[in-house]
């Protein structure tokens, strides 16, 4: 009994698209290429307020956000998400505000003042 538990713990797994770590890392390499080529096409496509470099380093960025990734599955799903948002905004499916979305800061800092934290509500 105790052994069918194991076995199916253990269970294989069906790959999404790649079916070792080098070929998902070709994947994951192929899309921040594709991305990296239409960078100067997407700024001057949408007149967004930022240069080409800081597209750039926001690029960097959202991939650094995922380098600790190993699982082969969780890779592939988010290079199938990338490819996808890379088609949007290439056929302009997107607009201005989304591509914005990816500048702005995911904390605002706390008040220290005490008129900030009057008018932040805090006290």
């Amino acid at each position: 009994m105790a052994q069918q538990t194991v076995r199916s713990a253990v269970k294989q797994v069906k790959p999404i698209l790649s079916l070792d770590r080098e070929e998902a890392r070709r994947r994951v390499v192929s899309l921040y290429k594709a991305w990296y080529r239409q960078l100067p096409y997407i700024v001057k496509q949408f007149d967004i307020p930022k240069s080409e470099a800081q597209c750039r380093q926001k690029l960097r960025e959202e991939f650094g956000k995922h380098k600790l990734v190993n699982d082969i599955r969780v890779v592939d799903l988010l290079v199938i998400k990338g490819q996808m948002e890379l088609k949007e905004t290439v056929n302009v499916w997107k607009q201005k505000g989304h591509l914005m979305a990816y500048f702005k800061d995911t904390w605002e800092p706390k008040p220290q003042d005490f008129l900030s934290k009057f008018l932040a509500g805090k006290e």
